[in-house]
């Protein structure tokens, strides 16, 4: 099998809001769809497991919240997984059945401490079925600060592959340029970006981070409409004045120079197809290698503290350290 190349897959779809059997579901039938058609890696939208939350408010105003609105939080938590856990193995398994790499956004439970918390996270399966990491999303956006925590540099997470090296950040991670420089200097070949942004600008990112990073971009956002928000749902009286289409999409595939390898889809669910030729993240850097020869440690640096952060430590590892 010639590795150089690689046929890829992007879903843009959403699951029924909160429903976690919908999104698994929803998980299987558009994998089976995309690997039916040849697709080695497959990519899914920030969040998909269980969806996100869009224009809902969880009752919150600066100084309060409502008792409505910690229920409404509490089914969140509900739909939410455990990694690893019940819904990772049942992915696990799909990537072995179907013979790739599968790319999952999803919202995850702490396990460690209060499981209290919950994070936006990228995990990734093996065509093995093996869970080969994942990446919590380092600082929620906006008003998502109050639904999810912040990740730490230990997920900054990139893997081997035969088809080169994967990874990525999520949705306005991309915005930081020191996150992103993080993920360029593990020799990133194929960059996952799953997003909730559909604005235009949004095209003008993924297209910058593939000429910076001279790598294919890989960009999944999730096409939503108020009919996949469940009817009793506390807050849906938050979407009353909201068009019916809350995200129109934008999933795209962009070369190593920034060109369209698939343009980006709106207005409708769908997969976005595209053969990687890997030859061509080679061939972009003979004059820009943004960590290599286009750097200048002389001047820059970067620390990137990829350690474990943890709030509880016991005496016996503080003797061991």
């Amino acid at each position: 099998m010639d590795n150089r190349y690689v046929k890829v897959a992007v879903v843009q779809a959403a699951p029924i809001l909160f429903d976690k059997q919908s999104a698994m579901d929803k998980i299987g039938s558009m994998s089976r769809q995309a690997a039916a058609e040849g697709a080695k890696l497959i990519v899914f939208p920030e969040v998909f497991l269980p969806g996100y939350p869009r224009g809902l408010g969880f009752g919150a105003r600066v100084g309060s919240r409502t008792e409505e609105g910690r229920q409404h939080w509490r089914r969140y938590w509900a739909s939410s997984i455990d990694i690893p856990g019940a819904e990772t193995e049942m992915l696990g398994e799909l990537a072995k059945e179907l013979g790739v790499y599968l790319i999952v956004g999803a919202v995850e439970r702490d396990r460690e401490f209060s499981r209290g918390t919950l994070y936006n996270t990228i995990v990734y399966f093996g065509p093995d079925g093996d869970l080969l990491g994942k990446h919590r999303k380092l600082v929620p956006t906006g008003s998502e600060r109050l639904l999810w925590g912040q990740g730490d540099g230990s997920t900054l997470t990139v893997i081997d592959t035969p088809y080169g090296r994967i990874g990525g950040l999520i949705c306005w991670e991309n915005y930081m340029p020191l996150a992103r420089a993080a993920i360029y200097a593990q020799g990133i070949d194929i960059y996952i970006a799953p997003t909730a942004d559909a604005r235009d600008s949004w095209q003008a990112t993924i297209r910058h981070i593939a000429c910076e990073g001279r790598c294919y971009v890989l960009s999944s956002n999730q096409y939503a409409t108020k009919s996949s928000y469940p009817e009793d749902l506390a807050g849906h009286e938050d979407l009353r004045e909201d068009d019916e289409v809350l995200s129109r999409g934008g999933s795209a595939i962009v070369g190593p120079l920034g060109e369209y390898v698939a343009e980006p889809l709106y207005g409708q669910e769908g997969l976005l197809f595209a053969t990687l030729d890997l030859d061509q993240v080679a061939q972009s850097r003979f004059d820009f290698d943004v960590v290599g020869h286009y750097s200048r440690p002389d001047i820059f640096r970067l620390i990137v503290n990829d350690a474990k952060q943890e709030i509880v430590k016991k005496s016996s590892d503080l003797v061991r350290e």
